[in-house]
C-alpha cells in the first residue's frame, strides 16, 4: 500500500517534455500513443500512486494545443474484433473513446480507417460516423510495407492515402488496441505534411518498458508478463548504446523496426532526426518514481497475478502452454515463486483444512482474513463479509445478514431462476447487506468499509464465476485464483 510514484510531478514533467518535442520540429508533432490513455490499471498496479487516468490528466494540460485521431483497422471492423477487457467490439470502442475524450474537453479531430480494401462493414461504419459529424479518412495497404522504402514514400505508397486534415500543433494518434496502424498513420502524415511544406515530426509515447530502469527491474519484467501472449521481449537498445554509450531499455518490435523507420525518415526529410528507438520516445514515467522498493514489490505481485491469470486461461482453453512457460521464466528472473503471494498460501491452507473452496484477502494493514464455503455463502462472499467485519471492528459472532434474509434469496434463485447452487454470489451478498443497513447499524458500518478494499490482494482456491470476478473488479480488489474448477462440467 506504499506510494511509489509521484502523480503530480508526472503531469508536469511529462507535459513539459512533450512541449519540448513539439518545438524541436517546428510546426507539428504526431505523437503515437501506445497503451491506454485512460483506465491504465496495469500502470497503477506496478507504480503505486499512478492514477489509472494519469496520462489523460497529463494531456488535459495540453488540451488547447492538441487534437486526437483515432485509428481502427478495417479488418477489425469486418471481423467484429472484441476488446476483451471491456467486452465490446473495436468499432464500439472507437465511439466510446470519442465520447470519453469529448466529455473531458479533448478535441477528437477525426477517425482513420487503416488497411482499407473495400470492406463493406468499414464503409457502413464510415457512413455512421459521418452522420454524427465525425470526419473519416481511409488509408490503404502498401505492397512490401514496411521494407519496400521506395514504394512506401511515393504516390503509390503513402501518397495514395487520404491526407488527414489537422489544425493543432500536437496530433495524438491512438486506437482501440494493438495492430490498428497508429505508426503507419503518423508516417503517412509526415509524408503528406512534407509535400505541403509543413514541418512535422514524429514521437512515440509508450509507458512500458521504462527506458531508464534496468532491463531486469521488476517493473519492466511485469510488462513482459503482461504481454506474454504477444511474445514481446524487453531488450537493451543497441542503437542507443552505439550512438551515446548509454544503456537503455526498449522492446523487440521497436528495435527491429527502427532501421526501416530510419530509412523512411531519411526518404521524407533527407535525414533522420533520431539515432535510436529510445530517441523517439517521450516517456518520463521513470523520472517520477519516488520509492523504488514500493514499485519493485508491487511489480512482483503483478507478475504473480499474471501467472495465475495465465494458468486460469490455460485451464479454460483460452491460453497456451507457451504463455505460462514464459511467465515462469520471468518469475525465475525475478526470484519469486507462487509462495510469495501470501493470500494464495492462506487460501490454499484454509481449503485444505476445511476440504472445501476457500478464499483469503490481505487488508491494508497486512492482516489476512479468510472465508470458507457454507450452506448459505460461497467462500468469496464469506470473505467479503469477514473483511468488512474486521475493518469495522465488528465482533465475529454478530450476523451482518440474518439467515432469514438470505433464505428468500436462495428460494428465488432455486425455485424461480432454476439455479442448482443456492449459495449467494458476492453481488447478492452485498445487495443483502445494503438492505440490512437500512435498519441495522452494524450492517451500515460494515458497508462503509467497502471502499477500503480497493487495492487489496485476494486469492481463491477455485476459479470463480464471472459474476464474482466482476464484483471484485468493481471493488478494486486484485484477485487471483487457483486453476481449479469447483465443479467439473463440460458446458459452463
Amino acid at each position: 500500500m506504499k506510494i511509489g510514484f509521484d502523480n503530480q510531478q508526472y503531469h508536469i514533467t511529462q507535459s513539459e517534455h512533450i512541449k519540448e518535442r513539439i518545438s524541436q520540429f517546428g510546426d507539428k508533432l504526431y505523437l503515437e500513443f501506445g497503451g491506454k490513455l485512460f483506465d491504465d490499471y496495469h500502470a497503477s498496479r506496478v507504480l503505486p500512486g499512478f492514477a489509472p487516468d494519469s496520462k489523460l490528466q497529463m494531456l488535459m494540460q495540453l488540451a488547447d494545443q492538441s487534437e486526437i485521431v483515432v485509428a481502427i483497422r478495417a479488418s477489425d471492423i469486418e471481423k467484429n474484433k472484441v476488446r476483451y477487457d471491456l467486452g465490446i467490439t473495436y468499432d464500439l470502442d472507437v465511439l466510446r473513446l470519442i465520447q470519453s475524450f469529448g466529455d473531458r474537453g479533448l478535441y477528437v479531430g477525426s477517425v482513420v480507417i487503416t488497411q482499407y480494401t473495400g470492406q463493406s462493414a468499414a464503409d457502413t461504419f464510415k457512413e455512421k460516423l459521418e452522420r454524427m459529424g465525425i470526419r473519416v479518412y481511409r488509408h490503404y495497404p502498401i505492397d512490401g510495407y514496411p521494407n519496400n522504402i521506395p514504394t512506401i514514400i511515393s504516390d503509390s505508397g503513402f501518397g495514395k492515402n487520404d491526407y488527414i486534415e489537422t489544425s493543432r500543433p500536437l496530433v495524438i494518434v491512438t486506437a482501440p488496441g494493438p495492430g490498428s496502424g497508429k505508426m503507419a498513420t503518423c508516417l503517412s502524415q509526415l509524408y503528406h505534411e512534407n509535400r505541403r511544406g509543413i514541418k512535422a515530426g514524429y514521437a512515440k509515447f509508450e509507458t512500458f518498458p521504462i527506458w531508464n530502469l534496468p532491463l531486469k527491474h521488476p517493473v519492466n519484467l511485469a510488462y513482459e508478463a503482461a504481454t506474454a501472449d504477444l511474445n514481446d521481449v524487453n531488450m537493451i537498445d543497441p542503437f542507443h548504446l552505439e550512438a551515446y554509450g548509454q544503456t537503455t531499455v526498449n522492446y523487440n518490435r521497436d528495435v527491429e523496426i527502427f532501421p526501416v523507420l530510419n530509412a523512411i525518415f531519411e526518404g521524407i526529410y533527407g535525414e533522420s532526426p533520431y539515432k535510436s528507438p529510445t530517441d523517439m520516445g517521450v516517456n518520463m514515467v521513470g523520472n517520477c518514481i519516488i520509492d523504488d522498493d514500493a514499485c519493485r514489490e508491487a511489480s512482483l505481485q503483478e507478475i504473480l497475478r499474471r501467472y495465475y491469470h495465465a494458468l486460469n486461461r490455460r485451464a479454460t482453453g483460452n491460453g497456451s502452454e507457451e504463455e505460462v512457460y514464459k511467465i515462469e521464466l520471468l518469475m525465475k528472473q525475478a526470484r519469486i515463486t507462487a509462495k510469495d503471494r501470501k493470500v494464495a498460501v492462506a487460501a490454499n491452507e484454509k481449503a485444505q483444512v476445511n476440504e472445501s473452496p476457500a478464499a483469503a484477502l490481505e487488508l491494508p494493514d497486512g492482516q489476512i482474513v479468510t472465508g470458507k464455503t457454507s450452506d448459505l455463502l460461497g467462500s468469496s462472499a464469506a470473505l467479503l463479509l469477514n473483511a468488512v467485519k474486521t475493518l469495522g471492528h465488528i465482533p465475529d459472532e454478530i450476523h451482518l445478514i440474518a439467515p432469514s434474509a438470505i433464505e428468500p434469496i436462495q428460494k428465488l434463485k432455486v425455485n424461480y431462476f432454476g439455479n442448482k447452487n443456492p449459495r449467494l454470489h458476492t453481488d447478492e451478498v452485498l445487495i443483502a447487506l445494503s438492505m440490512c443497513a437500512a435498519t441495522d447499524q452494524n450492517a451500515q458500518k460494515a458497508l462503509d468499509q467497502l471502499s477500503k478494499l480497493k487495492g487489496c490482494q485476494a486469492h481463491t482456491s477455485v476459479m470463480l464465476s464471472n459474476v464474482d470476478i466482476r464484483t471484485f473488479q468493481r471493488l478494486g480488489v486484485e484477485l487471483t485464483s487457483e486453476p481449479v474448477f469447483e465443479h467439473q462440467k463440460i458446458y459452463r
